[in-house]
């Protein structure tokens, strides 16, 4: 598992001069959702198109819910899906202190204040406001007391947020954002037991990372307002957000998994290329001009927050398959063939032994052309995948009786020694068949049986080649008794 390691606060502010900094932020409690994976690499390829760094940081400081296995599964994923990161992830539990100790700094220059307010007495405060038709938004009765009047008792460190005015975001996605600071609360920053709070850490981990650009889902946007008054405590530059709409359902709702796949693992074990996904999720929720298809130089030269919609995207299977149909289409052989080990890992089918890999090779121009998943392409390539002697379906026996056994017969001892070509192989087929008044079609059908043991094959001429002479022959022969 690859080491978490303590970042150490660099104490820089962003200039226009420093270079942009995207940071992907996951909580390790399960697998990678497919809209984690697209806001990774939103930021990855904000980052790397301008030359900038990607930073990984795992937010783990609900320590009842993460886990070692889930960071792995994140790693895992966006290794997967082709992101690389800058430098060592970086764990927020670890950086307790530091967050700690920016509070204690907000708490000395009176931006911060202790409340030692009870549970009891917030949820008294909050049903009397309630039964009053006031805002149930607590206001801590410490925010301006006299630190002689404090008692020796657990205390909070809490915000002290502005009461009057507006908090704005100016989002790169969303536009100018306003929310009432009557309308925000004195959140807390430091629990009793000195832990930090989520919204807290997150501050100051990206101001330390020197994030320049936050680019995370539009479920954060509440989250920014708050955000925001603490880079305005601390004296610190507000990076740059942009909140980008969630994904739904064909049905327009919230993703779930009543819509089919959710984790990015299950689009790898359905056998959708890496390079398909990117594509892909690139495109869901954003546009260059009406560009679908594209490959990772184009995405990196395009890609721009200005692109990037306000109205959540749609999860559509059916266009997922049409562009991963494109990518296996164009795929370097070679690059196909780790794909397909990449696949068989993921749903941990045995490896391609160096023989299947010799006979699919050759096969794979024809096989790419049509095949929308990996799956599909090695359905089609079966033939290549099995071991004599081939066993033969119902439709193959069927297709295998004694007057094609005669002619299958025939055509054997005519390809003992013709030349392995296509035009070759295929000029011999139909001479056999023009002897017995048949077509192609007619000679195809029990050599399709014969070499693959079913119907539904490429072409026969494209298995002879693939196969090569030797197990060509000797499937034929197999079945000539």
């Amino acid at each position: 598992m690859p080491t978490i390691f303590k970042l150490r606060y660099q104490g820089f502010p962003m200039t226009a001069e420093k270079p942009v900094v995207t940071r992907f932020a996951p909580s390790p409690t399960g697998y990678l959702h497919i809209g984690g994976a697209r806001t990774a690499l939103f930021n990855w390829l904000y980052a790397r198109g301008r030359g900038g760094k990607f930073l990984l940081r795992i937010e783990d400081t609900d320590r009842a819910r993460s886990t070692p296995e889930a960071t792995e599964a994140i790693l895992k994923g966006l290794t997967w899906l082709g992101l690389d990161w800058d430098g060592e992830p970086v764990s927020q539990f670890e950086r307790k202190d530091r967050h700690a100790e920016v509070a204690r700094e907000m708490l000395a220059n009176g931006t911060a204040y202790k409340c030692f307010s009870t549970q009891d007495e917030i949820e008294a405060f909050r049903e009397a406001a309630k039964a009053e038709g006031r805002s149930t938004l607590f206001q801590s009765p410490w925010r301006d007391a006299d630190p002689a009047s404090y008692p020796d008792a657990p205390y909070v460190l809490r915000l002290k947020a502005p009461r009057d005015g507006q908090t704005v975001i100016q989002d790169a996605v969303q536009g100018d954002v306003t929310f009432r600071n009557d309308q925000l609360d004195d959140m807390v920053l430091l629990r009793s037991d000195g832990t930090p709070t989520y919204m807290h850490a997150v501050v100051v981990d990206d101001h330390d990372m020197g994030v320049t650009h936050i680019i995370r889902g539009d479920d954060h946007l509440t989250n920014a307002a708050r955000q925001i008054q603490i880079y305005h405590a601390m004296g610190w530059d507000v990076p740059v957000f942009a909140h980008i709409p969630l994904i739904h359902g064909t049905d327009g709702k919230k993703l779930s998994k009543r819509h089919g796949a959710v984790g990015l693992h299950e689009y790898a074990a359905l056998g959708y290329p890496a390079a398909a996904m990117r594509n892909y999720l690139a495109r869901l929720g954003w546009s260059h001009g009406d560009n679908e298809l594209f490959d990772d130089a184009q995405a990196l030269e395009w890609f721009d927050l200005g692109g990037i919609g306000k109205a959540p995207a749609r999860l559509d299977f059916k266009k997922l398959e049409h562009v991963s149909g494109f990518h296996i289409a164009r795929m370097e052989n070679d690059a196909l063939l780790a794909e397909i080990d990449a696949f068989r890992a993921e749903t941990e089918a045995p490896a391609l032994t160096s023989i299947q890999k010799e006979r699919l090779l050759p096969a794979l121009d024809a096989l790419k052309a049509k095949a929308k998943t990996l799956p599909a392409l090695l359905e089609q390539g079966h033939f290549a995948l099995i071991e004599r002697p081939v066993e033969l379906d119902e439709k193959s026996l069927a297709a295998l009786d004694s007057v094609s056994r005669g002619i299958l017969g025939e055509l054997t001892a005519a390809l003992q020694n013709v030349s392995w070509s296509r035009d070759d192989l295929e000029a011999s087929a139909k001479a056999i068949g023009d002897a017995h008044g048949l077509g192609l079609g007619k000679i195809a059908a029990p050599l399709r049986a014969a070499l693959a043991g079913r119907s539904s094959t490429p072409s026969v001429f494209e298995m002879m080649l693939a196969l090569g002479r030797d197990e060509t022959l000797a499937r034929l022969q197999d079945q000539l008794g």
